[in-house]
C-alpha cells in the first residue's frame, strides 16, 4: 500500500469484507462511491484452484490458502485502529475466520485491533450495505441521502 492509502485508513474504523480470492478493506467514513482498497490473493500457478476436493478421499481434502495472502491483507490492515471483519461461509469455507486464525498467531498486536468477525452474505451486498453496515455496527451515523445525490450529516 502506498503512504497516502495507509493515510486513509491510519486509526480509523476499518471494516474488511474477507474472501478466499480477494479482500476488499473500506474506512467506514469513505464517501460514497469510494474505492476499497483490494488486495487479490497469489495465485503462482495463473489460475485459481478448487481449495476443496474429494480425489481419493471420500471425506474430501481441505488445501489452505497460502500465509502470502494473509499476511498481506494483515499489513494492509495495520495502520487501523479498530477493524471489524465480515466474511462468510462454515467451517473450513470461512476465509474470515482463516484470517483472524493467521493474524491471532502471527500479528497479535493487529488482532487486539479485530473487534469482530460478522458472517455476511458478502456476495449478494454491495459496498454501499458493506458502509453501511459497518457504520451501524461501530455506532456511527452514516451520512443521510436526500434522495437527490445530496449527502450529509444526519439530522436531528
Amino acid at each position: 500500500m502506498v503512504d497516502q492509502d495507509v493515510e486513509l485508513i491510519r486509526e480509523k474504523n476499518v471494516v474488511a469484507v474477507i474472501a478466499f480470492r480477494e479482500s476488499d478493506i473500506y474506512a467506514t467514513d469513505a464517501a460514497p462511491g469510494e474505492r476499497p482498497k483490494r488486495v487479490v490473493a497469489p495465485d503462482p500457478r495463473g489460475r485459481f484452484h478448487k481449495i476443496h476436493h474429494h480425489a481419493g478421499n471420500p471425506s474430501g481434502t481441505y488445501e489452505d490458502d497460502s500465509p502470502e495472502y494473509w499476511r498481506e491483507i494483515t499489513e494492509e490492515l495495520a495502520p487501523a485502529g479498530a477493524i471489524l471483519v465480515f466474511g462468510h461461509g462454515n467451517g473450513k469455507a470461512n476465509a474470515s475466520h482463516h484470517w483472524v486464525t493467521y493474524v491471532e498467531k502471527h500479528r497479535p498486536d493487529v488482532a487486539a485491533k479485530l473487534v469482530a468477525d460478522v458472517r455476511v452474505d458478502i456476495d449478494h451486498i454491495d459496498e454501499e450495505q458493506v458502509l453501511r453496515l459497518a457504520q451501524v455496527y461501530f455506532g456511527e451515523a452514516p451520512q443521510r441521502d436526500f434522495g437527490d445525490n445530496r449527502r450529509g450529516a444526519s439530522e436531528s
